[in-house]
């Protein structure tokens, strides 16, 4: 997908979320003159990340601001309505972000068991060069 493309595809999602927040504004009866407390989407879509959710999320935020923002919206309208009702862990958020092509980076880590206690595999690698340099 070209980079037009996907700027078309991202103002067209904007100007749907835009249409529907009007639609539903006129909808609602103005009946009450103290206005209610209600969950932004990002609030609701917090409430039911799992595990490593929020640190997708807040990578995310961080490198794709606009993007990220209609994506969060999109899911917090979905979970609000019902029609999204599981937890999304860390691993099914960033998939999906990868799947309208935001490449949202993760820092990798990777731990080894050594001596009964887990070290980054780039410490034990370094410290095994190490070993090796002093008998030679």
């Amino acid at each position: 997908m070209s980079e037009e493309d996907r700027e078309l595809e991202m103002l067209k999602a904007k100007r749907l979320a835009e249409m529907q927040k009007n639609i539903s504004s006129q909808a609602k009866p103005q009946t009450s003159t103290e206005p209610k407390k209600t969950q932004s989407y990002r609030e609701v879509l917090v409430q039911r990340l799992g595990y490593r959710g929020m640190e997708v999320l807040q990578n995310a935020e961080y490198q794709f601001p606009n993007e990220t923002k209609m994506v969060v919206d999109k899911l917090g309208e979905l979970m609000q309505s019902g029609e999204l009702t599981e937890e999304i862990d860390g691993g099914k958020l960033l998939a999906l972000f990868r799947s309208v092509d935001i490449n949202v980076r993760m820092e990798t880590k990777i731990n080894v068991e050594q001596d009964g206690k887990f070290v980054s595999l780039s410490d034990k690698l370094t410290s095994k060069s190490e070993s090796d340099e002093s008998h030679d």
